[in-house]
């Protein structure tokens, strides 16, 4: 049996004055890149240089739209009604996609990022709201979000391919669900316990829990994390990996 998957890396997080951590070095290793639209982090400028680097490597280009909170990262939950949301990911979908298409390229995919993702994995209104914004400027786009979660059953309901989505780096608990970034058990540090990890959600549709169970999920597309001090070498480390393990990695607008 033949194993295919797409691997993606949150990217263009920094602020065009500054050197753009591992972007331009991990996008060699990815085949999908999540870009900053300027709420939770990026600029003009990082957007159009991410752009133009993602579309250099071939790498599918997808908007990373999130809450307005630079101080936070965008990881603070922030009350908003689902046209407000709707409202911010149109906004930040349509200041990427401008960059993209002046660069020649197309937009592949939307992701959400931080805690707009989070809430939307559980909260139907906002991810029926997120699922219209994306379908309303381009039905073509692929969502991508939490394997099994409200905001990929709205996505299915309206009309939009899917991506699910699962995390090398994070642990899960026994609903499905991410184990929150405030608990201490929340991130994976060793890299072979993420890459097997990732391994086993591809073949097996499993996860271990913290709970010491196992949680089922669907696995189209991996989220490495581009910002961490082992970035670099952990995205290269899964790459080969999973290629060891007879895993395709295959951009997902390709495959879903």
């Amino acid at each position: 049996m033949s194993y295919k998957v797409d691997l993606n890396c949150d990217m263009g997080e920094s602020f065009g004055a500054y050197k753009m951590g591992n972007d331009e070095e991990i996008l060699d290793y990815v085949t999908s890149a999540n870009i900053a639209c300027g709420f939770h982090a990026g600029d003009p400028a990082t957007m159009r240089k991410t752009v133009k680097l993602a579309l250099e490597k071939n790498v599918g280009i997808g908007a990373h739209p999130g809450l307005q909170d630079l101080v936070g990262f965008g990881r603070r939950n922030i009350a908003l009604s689902p046209q407000e949301a709707y409202d911010l990911v149109v906004y930040q979908i349509g200041a990427l996609s401008g960059f993209v298409k002046a660069e020649g390229g197309h937009l592949q995919h939307v992701k959400a990022h931080g805690a707009l993702y989070n809430m939307a994995v559980k909260n139907v209104a906002l991810s029926e709201a997120i699922a219209e914004a994306i379908y309303r400027i381009d039905p073509e786009l692929v969502l991508f979000g939490l394997s099994g979660s409200e905001i990929i059953k709205a996505g299915e309901k309206i009309g939009l391919r899917t991506a699910n989505e699962v995390f090398s780096d994070r642990t899960y608990q026994k609903d499905g669900s991410l184990t929150p970034r405030t608990q201490s058990n929340a991130l994976i540090t060793d890299s072979r316990i993420a890459i097997d990890q990732v391994i086993r959600m591809v073949k097996e549709n499993k996860v271990a829990t913290v709970e010491n169970g196992d949680a089922q999920l669907q696995a189209e597309t991996v989220c490495i994390h581009g910002d961490g001090v082992h970035a670099l070498d952990f995205a290269i480390q899964i790459s080969k990996s999973l290629q060891g393990a007879d895993i395709g990695i295959i951009k997902v607008g390709e495959f879903v």
